[in-house]
């Protein structure tokens, strides 16, 4: 990367003085000698002088272990008025905006220069040419691998929560930054363009210093829906075929001489799906009315995108009926589209002799069609549905393969597009719907009471439930009278689902399941279908089998419900309505597993141990009842909510539950990370797939699996992870339940203040404002509350008990625990884990947050941390934390001096808001820079909950 000859003259980074890589070096200092001039134009020369002197205070305080430059630049802080306060939190969080996009722009440049490095026999590491590579290698026959194609079933899935705190705005500003980045990194610039380069990033840092940070007014779930298409319509449409792009040529390269192209054809194995706008769940702002208009922006959407491709597309597939045949099949096509939609007659005279062209304006004027009658009531649109338009492609592709030009069939614009259409179809990304059992459980209720059935549902025991549910899914008369007087709640979920039903009807692929919240029965399951019934989506038919058009999903979410989920889906598998079900659904099962509220009710030890455990349990009881399974895992983005690598996390999955289906949530402000970038979201997807492939391939033969699925192995490991699990959970349990706790998290993060910001539409409590506790705050805002004053107790706490007591229980525990570490990839992934969100934590910031209660909970914290950090680096064998990952292990080092000043300046306004003293225009400014801070240091961690 070419960089001025003389930097302006703006903050000093130092980032080689770091030990981060010579290209991200090179770039830190640039952006933070651009900021600097920006910030002293904008701010003044006293608050530029101010930020170096708060930035050089706490580097020589990271540096030397001196708490007291931490205290001198406090009181620094605490003498400024809240205007250059505010000031300086924009210039630090700003900073901290322009490294996150450097550090992106490094990853796909260090990717891109590995691949460049790669060859047939060494492909780059954990990239789709590798997995097909040790497919090869294994000695797998093209047969064995399409066999494991065929099962690949990975879907991502798009939730709003936790949600991104930037602005789209900010995104965008960082987005036109990083592509100058990228501009100014081409080997060819001149110097004037160079120089054009700079001051078009130094205008862009501009503009983000001079945009408000905060949103003007709370987050709609409209907004969220556009947040979250926004990515799926761009770098996410053009990844999904450049990951197929990547497979066929892997295949070519391994397998290729054994067969000829088509024997090479991929399976639609990467498909999108998303909550945003049906996930109801403690949200009252998703209303159906808000359902209906997702879906309808899904469709709208969908059909832009494709149109748009159709156009590209029309412009270069020229082939004329005078230079190659064309097959009677394509003429046929086009005079049967001739009857349901037609072409201006200028188009007929110039295109006469381009058959191709001639069918991609009319499959253009098709979807014209579709978008023209989106609001058409049911059965007025045209009946061109999405199967029917990869038929059309199918039937393009296979003109082109008559007329000598097979090559551009099978690859470049039109193969990609046919990938798009299996993956997005008219819908984009399939809307999951999903609720909590207790409004099933009262929508069922209200309808039994009204319908003279029963008069106190509610009041039944779960074995009388069944009996009254069983009876009542027999019964063709439906429930509802004429008319009836529904309570409020009871009218939105069924309108809910007779907005499914309409959407179903224009696009089978429109919806996907439908997620019950905390389901601990299986009334629980049997209640959904009910509602389902009532609706006209699910229907027992006169010769007893069933019609549904939903997959019902139970989520186990607590610890209780984890141990719970083998014995609950053992009696729906053996209930014989349910058994129709789901024969009707072609006997799949998905499951849903909850890795927030499971860490939030037991510790990161016990959840993530419950979870694996019920993992390997539902497969072998889906697999003793012949159903087949897919696993939908709700992991956040922090380690304290099931975050981390998500292809390490997808090894670390016991052997039974590697069956190729695979469902993911890509949560919040994990979705700006990994696709705001296209290079990014490649290199995301392809480690995924590379993960799935190679986990499916390690699983047990199906000839000796039968052993594996009798039960859960019984050995000294499981049995030693149970006793540090049960260890650890008790020691969290102890934390979070004792009666100073609760008081002192209120006084010493700043929860109060992440319960106002503007930040997503979903409230961070079940309950009021005012009766916010812990079992109300949701986990997402329990996370945030943590990571704030840098203690990351989610991602840890109770570790250090956990490990340390067996340790002292057996004097062989240590030896085996470090054979766990070195071949049980679980055991890996959850110390690892754990080690990094340690290496996130700082006490000697902390502990200022702490001061601020009065409850002695922090040298409780400090004891367990310390606990921890020993029983991990005497079992993984390192000799600090992070030893074994220097990348993150530097950029951790270059950001604490950043982040410790937003938290030194977040602490002086949260005392100056509790002294009181402020009100109006005033107290509304404080507030507004307090949002500002959480901004500030949730873009320093890289993470909100």
């Amino acid at each position: 990367m070419s960089l001025p000859a003389q930097l302006p003259d703006g903050l000093v980074v130092e980032a080689e003085g770091e030990g981060i890589s010579v290209p991200l070096s090179r770039q830190v200092n640039l952006l933070g000698a651009l900021l600097g001039r920006a910030i002293r134009e904008r701010y003044g020369e006293d608050t530029f002088r101010l930020v170096e002197d708060l930035r050089g205070l706490c580097r020589d305080a990271a540096r030397t272990n001196n708490a007291a430059k931490h205290d001198e630049a406090a009181r620094l802080i605490a003498g400024q008025a809240l205007d250059t306060l505010t000031a300086v939190l924009r210039a630090f969080t700003t900073f901290f905006h322009l490294v996150n996009k450097a550090e992106q722009l490094e990853i796909v440049r260090i990717n891109r220069e590995r691949a460049r490095a790669a060859t047939d026999d060494a492909p780059r590491g954990e990239s789709v040419a590798d997995a097909v590579h040790e497919l090869k290698t294994a000695g797998k026959a093209l047969n064995e691998v399409r066999t494991l194609l065929q099962r690949l079933d990975i879907q991502p899935t798009f939730t709003a929560h936790p949600t991104e705190a930037r602005r789209r705005t900010i995104l965008l500003h960082q987005q036109r930054i990083a592509d100058l980045l990228e501009a100014l990194r081409a080997p060819d610039t001149t110097p004037a363009e160079e120089d054009a380069l700079v001051r078009a990033i130094e205008n862009a840092i501009r503009l983000l210093l001079a945009t408000d940070e905060i949103r003007p007014a709370a987050v709609t779930v409209e907004d969220e829906v556009r947040h979250g298409l926004y990515f799926i319509g761009t770098s996410v449409w053009e990844t999904v075929p450049r990951i197929h792009a990547d497979l066929r040529r892997a295949l070519r390269t391994y397998y290729g001489g054994e067969q000829d192209e088509e024997a090479l054809a991929l399976p639609p194995f990467l498909r999108y799906r998303s909550w945003i706008g049906g996930d109801r769940d403690g949200n009252p702002r998703v209303t159906p009315q808000v359902t209906a208009w997702t879906l309808r922006v899904h469709r709208e959407d969908a059909l832009l995108l494709h149109r748009r491709a159709l156009d590209a597309l029309r412009l270069v597939l020229s082939p004329s009926d005078r230079q190659t045949p064309v097959p009677g099949a394509l003429r046929d096509s086009i005079e049967a589209d001739r009857a349901v939609v037609d072409l201006p007659e200028r188009r007929w005279r110039q295109n006469r002799h381009e058959p191709v062209r001639l069918k991609l304006m009319l499959m253009q004027a098709k979807l014209d069609r579709l978008l023209d009658e989106l609001d058409a009531p049911s059965g007025e649109f045209l009946a061109y549905s999405a199967t029917e338009y990869r038929a059309d492609l199918v039937l393009l592709a296979d003109a082109l393969r008559e007329a000598g030009l097979g090559a551009l069939a099978d690859e470049g614009p039109l193969a990609d597009l046919r990938v798009q259409a299996e993956a997005f179809g008219f819908h984009l990304a399939a809307l999951d719907l999903r609720q909590h059992s207790r409004v099933h459980e009262a929508a069922v209720a209200d309808l039994l009471r009204l319908a003279g059935v029963m008069e106190d549902y509610a009041a039944l025991d779960e074995a009388e439930r069944l009996l009254v549910l069983s009876a009542e899914l027999r019964n063709p008369r439906p429930l509802l009278p004429p008319d009836p007087a529904l309570h409020e709640d009871t009218r939105r979920v069924l309108d809910v689902l007779l907005i499914a039903r309409q959407a179903l009807r224009r696009e089978p692929e429109a919806l996907g399941s439908y997620v019950i919240s905390m389901t601990d029965a299986v009334s629980d399951v049997l209640e959904v279908l009910l509602l389902l019934k009532e609706t006209g989506l699910w229907r027992l038919l006169a010769d007893g089998r069933v019609e549904s058009a939903l997959d019902v999903a139970p989520l186990f979410e607590t610890i209780a419900d984890l141990e719970h989920a083998e014995a609950l889906l053992e009696q729906l598998f053996t209930n014989p309505v349910y058994v129709r079900h789901l024969v009707s659904r072609g006997r799949m099962q998905e499951v849903m597993l909850g890795y927030s509220d499971s860490n939030k009710d037991g510790g990161y030890w016990m959840a993530n141990w419950a979870l694996h455990k019920a993992q390997g349990a539902i497969a072998r009881v889906c697999h003793s009842f012949d159903v087949d399974l897919r696993f939908f895992h709700g992991r956040g983005g922090t380690v304290g909510r099931g975050g981390g690598r998500a292809n390490q996390a997808i090894r670390a999955m016991p052997p039974e539950a590697q069956n190729g289906r695979i469902r993911f949530t890509e949560q919040g402000e994990v979705i700006s990370f990994r696709y705001a970038h296209p290079g990014i979201a490649r290199r995301h997807l392809e480690q995924i797939v590379h993960a799935q492939l190679g986990a499916l391939a390690e699983a047990p033969a199906q000839a000796s699996r039968e052993q594996a699925y009798e039960g859960p192995t019984v050995d000294p490991q499981r049995a030693l992870m149970q006793q540090i699990a049960d260890r650890s959970m008790d020691a969290y349990r102890a934390l979070i339940d004792a009666p100073d706790f609760w008081p002192w998290y209120l006084a010493a993060t700043p929860i109060e203040h992440i319960a106002g910001l503007p930040m997503a539409s979903r409230p961070v409590s079940r309950k009021a404002a005012s009766e916010v506790d812990f079992e109300g705050l949701r986990a997402i805002p329990w996370v945030f509350g943590w990571t704030q004053p840098r203690y990351t107790v989610p991602g840890w706490y109770g570790v250090g008990q956990g490990l340390a007591n067996a340790l002292a229980a057996d004097a062989e525990a240590a030896g085996e625990l470090q054979a766990m570490h070195a071949d049980w990839p679980f055991f890996q992934a959850v110390a690892g884990n754990a080690l990094r969100e340690m290496a996130r934590a700082r006490f000697v910031i902390a502990r200022r947050y702490a001061a601020m209660a009065d409850e002695p909970v922090h040298e409780t914290l400090v004891d367990e941390f310390e606990r921890a950090e020993r029983a991990l680096l005497r079992i993984t064998g390192q000799e600090r934390l992070l030893a074994h990952s220097p990348v993150i292990e530097k950029s951790i080092r270059l950001r604490n001096p950043y982040t410790d000043v937003l938290n030194l300046v977040q602490l002086d306004l949260m005392r100056r808001w509790r002294a009181g003293g402020a009100d109006g225009e005033a107290a509304e400014a404080l507030r507004a820079a307090l949002f500002v801070s959480l901004n500030g240091i949730a873009a320093a961690m890289q993470s909100t909950g």
